[in-house]
């Protein structure tokens, strides 16, 4: 049987509690003495809102211990202030949305420890109706060591994970305009998708913008092809005889506008993100080898030109040199993935204990519903990680992969299904990520026969083991049998 996650209570009593001394622990906190050891006693706890913040600071300190502040940055300035002359070091607020960005800044700005707490650990807890009542209820919890610490990387790696999160936005709106962009041409009667693989490619920018530019012979436009388009002449010309109307075709300019400014607006990210890049330290891990498996022994190959979306500068270099090891090498995870896992935790895994609470925080472990000390039922956690999506798609990348990690992800997916077999892929890439930014080794492919041959002797193993249960033995079958 799963072992049961404990509660935030249970860990703090050190037991496991039943559901009696639960309602019991609760009741005691609503007390004036619930009788648990203060671990915060110079604790503030903060509600978050939109135009003001309530602030509780313990009784004692000040005549009037719950005060409500503004918005405004000399606001925030007066209450951080106010903490300090309560002698207050350490503070708790929710994240609400990106209202809590500014207060957080302010308060560690002026050297107080802030205890960024997700609002889903306190919602369930009942007691509190108002503004003020919610500040003392998380001022009184994170006293008693009650609430956990939310992960949020340093202020260097905060502006790559802004721009690169900017940046991702953009790639969307771009795809969108490109769908837009075919769906201009599908009403024209252009049925320039069905000739070419991609009508963002050389040859169908060529076509689209001469369209724009007015051109209607069917033949010129279809000698704008790429030497490269297998399509001939003939079938280019016969999928632009399309009807022209004026209104559709002010729709696919406004496309084409969008799509431009989209790309131009891309750039501009890619060169504040190389500046960023470039102001991170250089990372070195003892017995680091990812360049030696990654050049195997040959000559170096130089960089190729960024097709697509990718950025317009070495982001692999860059990754290379901040990270010390090369993620790559790790089948599945290419440079978008490894830039989103950098960009998001950066370099420094020593906020996460072990693998397994690196691999939890991305929301790629199960969560157990537990009922008198038995899983009930197993779901999976409701946790939107972009750490957590990025490995998921490097691991539905792995399906055709002929390599160690592709064939262990086809096991799996024939095993449990697809849903299933992602997710648990993504947990061990998540784990492998893990090892290598810690320990400094690249991943070694072993092959997808590697795998096969590990998997028989597993197989092999558990028939052995049966048979000596049911007091038989093995014996490998002959040629004269």
């Amino acid at each position: 049987m799963a072992k049961r996650e404990q509660s935030t209570f249970e860990r703090l009593r050190g037991k496991s509690l039943n559901r009696k001394e639960r309602r019991e622990l609760q009741r005691r906190l609503f007390s004036d003495d619930p009788g648990l050891e203060i671990l915060h006693p110079d604790a503030a706890g903060i509600d978050i809102g939109n135009e003001s913040h309530f602030a509780a600071v313990p009784p004692g300190r000040d005549p009037e211990p719950v005060r409500e502040f503004g918005s405004w940055t000399a606001d925030l300035e007066r209450m951080a202030e106010w903490l300090k002359s309560c002698g207050v070091k350490t503070v708790a607020m929710q994240s609400t949305g990106v209202c809590w960005i500014a207060a957080y800044d302010v308060l560690e700005k002026h050297g107080l420890e802030v205890f960024l707490v997700n609002a889903r650990d306190t919602r369930n807890l009942p007691g509190r109706k108002t503004d003020v009542q919610e500040s003392q209820w998380l001022r009184k919890l994170h006293a008693y060591g009650l609430l956990r610490n939310s992960f949020r990387p340093p202020d260097e790696i905060r502006a790559v994970r802004t721009t690169w999160r900017l940046r991702d936005r953009l790639v969307k709106d771009a795809s969108r305009h490109v769908q837009h962009t075919q769906k201009a041409l599908t009403t024209i009667n252009v049925q320039l998708a069905n000739v070419i693989s991609d009508i963002n490619g050389l040859t169908g920018q060529a076509i689209i913008r001469a369209i724009l530019k007015g051109e209607r012979d069917i033949y010129v436009l279809a000698d704008l092809r790429d030497r490269r388009v297998k399509a001939s002449r003939e079938e280019i010309a016969r999928s632009l005889e399309g009807t022209w109307r004026e209104d559709v075709l002010f729709e696919l300019k406004q496309a084409v506008d969008a799509y431009d400014f989209a790309q131009k607006q891309m750039g501009d990210c890619d060169q504040e993100l190389e500046k960023y890049m470039a102001a991170l330290p250089a990372r070195s891990l003892p017995g680091s080898d990812a360049e030696k498996a990654d050049d195997g022994g040959k000559k170096k190959q130089k960089s190729k030109k960024p097709k697509g979306n990718m950025p317009k500068f070495d982001l692999k270099a860059e990754l290379n040199r901040v990270n010390g090891v090369d993620l790559t090498t790790i089948d599945g995870i290419d440079v978008i993935t490894a830039e989103t896992i950098l960009s998001e935790i950066g370099t420094d895994m020593s906020r996460f204990k072990t693998e397994q609470h690196f691999v939890s925080w991305a929301g790629l472990t199960p969560r157990l519903d537990v009922s008198g000390g038995k899983v009930i039922r197993q779901t999976s956690s409701r946790v939107n990680n972009r750490v957590g999506n990025a490995l998921r798609l490097a691991a539905n990348s792995l399906f055709r992969s002929e390599s160690y990690l592709g064939a262990k992800f086809r096991k799996l997916r024939a095993r449990r299904g697809s849903p299933k077999a992602i997710k648990g892929m993504a947990r061990y890439l998540g784990c492998l990520v893990y090892r290598i930014l810690t320990h400094g080794q690249a991943w070694v492919d072993c092959g997808t026969k590697e795998f096969e041959e590990k998997n028989r002797q597993r197989e092999f193993n558990d028939l052995q083991r049966k048979a000596a249960a049911l007091g038989l033995q093995l014996l490998p079958v002959t040629a004269n049998a």
